[in-house]
């Protein structure tokens, strides 16, 4: 029986976001249509997009649907950082890194948040700013701290991105709370369904479409919207538990703590779920592959890059060095079962000492 543990990657679908998608395809109309058919689908639309944008604070005017956090966030910075620097920490997730040319990198500290003294020397040393942030770093679970990170770009006259898809459903994400311009939503890091994702913005605040096509989205963001992946979106937004926190932070412990390893970022405050294990002088590729052979699913880092032999460029810009290659990322599911922990560490154990042995000979 297998064991899934790379909920950052993607979270399992919730039942009700499934259902959700099931229905929502059996909808006939186009939500721009006026007959009777499209005001039922503009209707679904409008729902979910209510109902998404109050669970983080935001108005559903200020919503924007796209194709995915990596469009929602490409959409920030091409829509809102025309004229503007953009600022990005060393370990940001290549959809923040790779979206425009010229970004300038701020470094981080040993414990994986973003260097203040640093952001503060770039901001007072230019032109106005565009700052993009994850609240979560995906590979350690590390949290930025936002509100220190916001303050200043209001000092500096700058605007903040906040990338909040490993955030959003596992701890409370509320955009004036955070003191951010846009926050960035994936549906299928929080239980929904791939394929769809948010760019919720400040009100007041306008961003330049990248795809004007017919006008949808108030002119924002232009083709058909998916409706049914809409509909799974607000649905597992919905399903949303708070008590989940707390019962995935216990199993995270029990793991670090039976693991007896270097965790990266334990030093800092981290996601419920997350926890990046290093085991020096083992490549995190061999455990990976190790550890899936016994049914227990991984991974050496993002999963846009963990097909990619190489040390993990985060875990670099945090000064691991050598061991940067040497860690794999354990992140607990909604879903994860109450043994989770005790199974983990079992094939871990086991994992361990073979490949250990295998180096002494």
């Amino acid at each position: 029986m297998t064991l899934y543990l790379d909920a950052n990657a993607t979270e399992p679908l919730r039942p009700a976001a499934r259902q959700a998608v099931l229905e929502a395809l059996d909808l006939l109309g186009n939500p721009s249509s006026i007959h009777a058919e499209g005001r039922a689908a503009r209707a679904l639309l409008e729902g979910a997009r209510g109902r998404i944008a109050a669970r983080f604070g935001g108005r559903a005017r200020d919503l924007v649907f796209t194709a995915g956090a990596t469009e929602a966030n490409a959409l920030a910075l091409l829509g809102l950082g025309a004229g503007r620097r953009l600022l990005a920490g060393a370990t940001e997730h290549p959809a923040i890194l790779r979206a425009v040319p010229g970004v300038e990198i701020l470094p981080v500290l040993p414990d994986g948040q973003l260097d203040l003294a640093a952001l503060a020397a770039a901001l007072a040393g230019g032109p106005p700013a565009l700052v993009a942030v994850m609240a979560a770093n995906n590979e350690t679970g590390v949290l930025h701290p936002l509100a220190e990170i916001a303050a200043l770009c209001r000092q500096h006259g700058a605007l903040l991105h906040v990338d909040a898809v490993q955030l959003a459903g596992r701890l409370p994400l509320s955009l004036g709370a955070v003191g951010a311009d846009s926050l960035a939503l994936s549906a299928h890091k929080l239980g929904g369904p791939k394929g769809v994702g948010a760019l919720l913005l400040r009100p007041g605040l306008e961003v330049a479409a990248q795809f004007p096509g017919g006008g949808q989205e108030r002119g924002r963001r232009g083709g058909t919207e998916a409706l049914p992946a809409i509909a799974g979106f607000a649905a597992a937004v919905e399903a949303l538990d708070p008590g989940e926190a707390d019962r995935l932070a216990a199993l995270r412990d029990a793991i670090e703590q039976g693991a007896g390893l270097p965790v990266a970022g334990a030093g800092a405050p981290r996601l419920p779920n997350t926890s990046c294990l290093v085991l020096p002088g083992i490549a995190a590729e061999t455990q990976v592959i190790a550890l899936d052979l016994a049914g227990i699913r991984v991974s050496s880092g993002a999963a846009c890059s963990s097909g990619k032999v190489g040390p993990s460029g985060v875990l670099l810009a945090m000064g691991l060095g050598a061991e940067a290659g040497c860690a794999i990322r354990v992140s607990l599911p909604w879903n994860a079962p109450a043994d989770a922990a005790d199974r983990f560490l079992a094939a871990h154990a086991a994992m361990r000492a073979r490949l250990t042995e295998r180096r002494a000979v």
